[in-house]
């Protein structure tokens, strides 16, 4: 009768071993995935250290693609590391490559003074200079409500917030944490009217 118990108690044992044994691997899974989605993000350097006078406006179109994407994040390079973004104050149109930039690339933005002095919003400009290196071309002519509309939105325009299909784009150009395999056209985008 006590060889029985110990049978009995040994498969019970095992019975729990092999119960629980399940549910350690889900946990196990779960990390796995959340840290794969957590790595799924690609981050984006960008230097401003030669964009004088916009400092304000890239800060705020940075952080409106940032609010608005959730597998790209735009950040800022430390001085003396390499970014992916180059941002550049001249006197011209803006202006910008076209990408998606993909980590260790190369893009560049120009924000051009003659828009701003013709009543353009500053914050918009680099906000839709920003979405070229992510992939996107200009949707001329557009509604103000479109960020790629660029100038078409007009002088009194101030939406510098990527709409609903503008985000997708960018979602998809970044998905599974890199940057489409298809290469960056590196075609600079001048965007006078």
């Amino acid at each position: 009768m006590q060889h029985f118990r110990r049978l009995v108690t040994a498969i019970a044992a095992t019975a729990a071993a092999l119960t629980a044994a399940p549910a350690a691997n889900a946990v196990s899974t779960h990390d796995t995935v959340a840290a794969e989605n957590a790595s799924a993000v690609v981050t984006l350097r960008y230097d401003d250290s030669q964009a004088r006078g916009w400092e304000t406006a890239i800060a705020a179109g940075v952080a409106s693609w940032n609010n608005n994407v959730d597998n790209v994040k735009l950040t800022k390079a430390q001085p003396g590391t390499r970014a992916e973004i180059q941002i550049v104050a001249t006197s011209g149109w803006p202006q910008a490559t076209i990408g998606p930039v993909r980590p260790g690339g190369r893009g560049r933005v120009e924000l051009g003074s003659q828009a701003v002095g013709q009543g353009y919003d500053k914050t918009r400009i680099a906000a839709h200079e920003i979405g070229h290196n992510l992939g996107l071309p200009d949707t001329k002519p557009g509604p103000c409500s479109q960020l790629m509309s660029g100038s078409t939105g007009g002088v009194s325009c101030k939406n510098a917030v990527p709409n609903a299909a503008e985000q997708a784009r960018v979602e998809g150009f970044y998905a599974n944490g890199a940057a489409t395999r298809v290469p960056a056209s590196g075609q600079l985008v001048v965007d006078a009217p």
